[in-house]
Formats: structure tokens, sequence, C-alpha cells
């Protein structure tokens, strides 16, 4: 990433701690294309195997755009992409509903301290997934958007909180995921869900108010992911479990 683009985002958010009361909102940094991450040489690719050992550790891990960074959470590293240690989205609860899926052994998010400072692949993960003994590696990020009266604003977009939209003002949020083997790299599946966190009107009087209805669409686009990821688990042990 670029010089101007660092400095462009230290300027927004810069602005946005400084007029802290006069009303404005920096949207969140992006997600991740995890196909981007993941680009491999085609005989490469094909040539990756599964390597499951049954019942399975999964380490899990968020990753979103270079220098991520929203209202209340930054990441981590830098490279291609960046690492989200802050757990605003996985709960306690959901990790313990994930530990009882089927041929299941364990499941933790990934510690920061295990995180390498550069980050360019997927495989830079799953050498610290590796270090945790993990089997499978779950990585999932976030796309978040704003629609302002018939506007979509792009990350890091400084909002202006001065005026009240009358009208077509809500967030969406997309949460995506894919399993992949710790040891090859070889991947399993993939899963996707969408939220829609409406009466962003209603809350368009404070920057606080506003992220609250962008952590609402996070956590609920999450929430619906999750099913998704253990229908592709079952999936999974249905097909490799011998």
């Amino acid at each position: 990433m670029g010089d101007g683009m660092k400095s462009l985002k230290a300027l927004l958010f810069g602005l946005a701690i400084f007029c802290s009361g006069c009303a404005s909102y920096v949207t969140p940094g992006g997600s991740v294309n995890l196909a981007d991450i993941n680009r491999k040489d085609i005989a490469e690719a094909a040539s990756r195997k599964p390597s499951l050992n049954f019942p399975a550790r999964i380490a899990i891990v968020r990753v979103q755009a270079p220098q991520y960074k929203s209202y209340t959470s930054e990441s981590y590293s830098y490279g291609r992409f960046s690492v989200v240690t802050t757990q605003e989205l996985l709960t306690d609860e959901q990790v313990d509903g994930m530990s009882k899926w089927p041929s299941v052994a364990g499941v933790a998010p990934i510690n920061r301290l295990l995180l390498p400072p550069n980050m360019d692949s997927i495989d830079d993960l799953r050498v610290s997934a590796a270090k945790v003994q993990a089997d499978v590696l779950l990585i999932y990020t976030i796309d978040t958007s704003f629609r302002v009266q018939g506007r979509v604003h792009a990350p890091l977009s400084l909002l202006s909180l001065g005026m009240v939209p009358d009208r077509d003002a809500y967030i969406t949020s997309t949460a995506s995921a894919l399993f992949t083997d710790v040891r090859t790299g070889f991947i399993y599946g993939l899963s996707e869900a969408t939220a829609k966190s409406t009466g962003l009107t209603n809350a368009w009087g404070s920057s606080g108010t506003v992220d609250l209805k962008r952590i609402e669409a996070e956590q609920e686009s999450f929430k619906l992911l999750i099913p998704q990821l253990e229908k592709t688990w079952v999936g999974i042990t249905r097909q490799y479990v011998k």
C-alpha cells in the first residue's frame, strides 16, 4: 500500500477523532477477497490434497483489508491483508457450539502473539495455526457497506451526520469464510451470509449510535454465517471421515 493511501487513512481517522463533536463518522475498512490471498498456480492448487485427522482441531481467524480500522477496533500486521484479533463478532457461546460439531476436537481463535508481522497469503496464517496444533483453519472476513439515499459509501468514507437522511439509509454486511487444511493448504469449502441493519436514520445523531448499527449488521451476518459453516463442515466430514 502506497504512502498516499496510508496518509489518507490517517487523515480520515484523525478527522473523525477531531470532529467527534462535529457529527461525523468514518466507515470501517474493507474486507478481503479470500480468493485473492489464496492465489496459486493451477497445477499447484490441483496437487494439494486433504490431510485431515479426525476429530479435528479448528483454529479461527478474521482477516480484513490492510491496516483495517473501525470505530471500535483496528487490525494487526502489514502485507496484502491484516488480522483483527478483537472478538467483536465471535462469542464464547458460538465457539462452544462449534466445538460440538461432528468430528471436532476443539475450536480456538488465533492469538495475536502467533501472527507474523507481515502476511501476504493464507500460507502465512497456516503457519500460525500449526503452532497451536490445529488441523483446519477457518478464515473469515466481513464486508460492510453504508447506503444513504441511493449512494453506497466505500470503506473509509467520511459521512457527515449533520443532516438526517429521510429515506434509504441502511447498512449491509456480508460475512464470508473458508475452511483450509493447515498442513497442505487444501480448500475444503466456503460459506457466506448477508444481513441488513435498517433504522439507520434514527441513529444518525452521533458516530457512536451509527457504529452500533454497524456492529449490529456485522454481528447478524456472522450469526447467520454460523449455520452455513456447520452445513459445510458436516459435508466435509461426510466426505473425508473414514
